[in-house]
């Protein structure tokens, strides 16, 4: 079968039904063991009232704009991760001595977790919604420019070389030979470095006052003692990332689906 040829229908519902079923019997399973106290329901209450307080915040505005803060800080911080992120890697993947002067910098820096760069960031940025942007900023480019170096490798070289004998100039040989070429490692790039930024983003909202989001509400709910608000929140967190996710798949088979035999 081709890779570019339809799903069946019944591939599709299987891929649907039994990931639905598994959450299903997880579900069921965590309710018995709370309501029979083998995990005691200080610590884990049933899902039943975990959904009943999500169903009150779905009726709420807090919650909403909870949602659209932590989206807009976490899309900022990709979209300075990618451009960053790509433009460094692209340098870095066709300048030779560029790389080899740059490397023992960047691997120094990459292992460095961005969490542990708070108290710096408080003291120079700011707590607020900008020092959140910079650490989920800072945790993804490294995907990104992982992704760069590595699928700045994938341009053809007799494609190169064409280009040459063309005279196609710089801007022109990235606009036409080198970004397409890249494309499918930087998708796979953008995928990875979402999950990091969006990870982070909520991450500082928790750790750092004042920053509005999800995060917050979790850690306010935490706060008060209300679990199954907090256990709320957490999903909600899940259903955001998994429903970026699914849009960012979708794109990526639309962009590079001329590349499906390869990917």
């Amino acid at each position: 079968m081709s890779a570019l040829a339809p799903v069946p229908r019944e591939s599709r519902l299987h891929a649907v039904a039994l990931p639905a079923a598994v959450v299903v019997g997880l579900l069921a399973l965590l309710q018995l063991l709370s309501v029979t106290d083998v995990l005691p329901r200080s610590y884990a209450p049933p899902p039943t009232e975990v959904l009943a307080a999500l169903g009150r915040l779905l009726t709420g505005p807090a919650l909403w704009t909870d949602i659209g803060s932590t989206l807009v800080g976490w899309a900022v911080s990709l979209g300075i991760a990618v451009v960053l992120g790509t433009a460094v890697g692209m340098l870095l993947g066709s300048v030779r001595w560029v790389q080899w002067l740059l490397t023992p910098v960047i691997e120094f820096l990459r292992p460095i977790p961005s969490i542990a760069l708070i108290p710096l960031v408080v003291l120079t940025i700011g707590g607020a919604r900008d020092g959140a942007v910079f650490l989920a900023a800072y945790a993804a480019v490294w995907q990104m420019l992982v992704a760069a170096i590595y699928a700045t490798g994938a341009v053809d070289p007799v494609a190169r070389d064409t280009a040459r004998a063309y005279n196609l100039s710089r801007v022109q040989t990235i606009r036409w030979l080198t970004l397409p070429a890249m494309l499918p490692g930087l998708v796979t790039g953008v995928r990875i470095a979402s999950a990091t930024a969006l990870i982070i983003t909520v991450t500082s909202e928790i750790l750092l006052g004042g920053v509005p989001g999800l995060g917050q509400g979790l850690n306010l709910a935490r706060s008060a003692g209300d679990l199954t608000r907090m256990y709320a929140y957490v999903v909600v967190i899940g259903i955001v990332g998994l429903a970026i996710n699914t849009v960012l798949t979708v794109l990526a088979r639309r962009v590079v689906g001329w590349q499906g035999a390869r990917r």
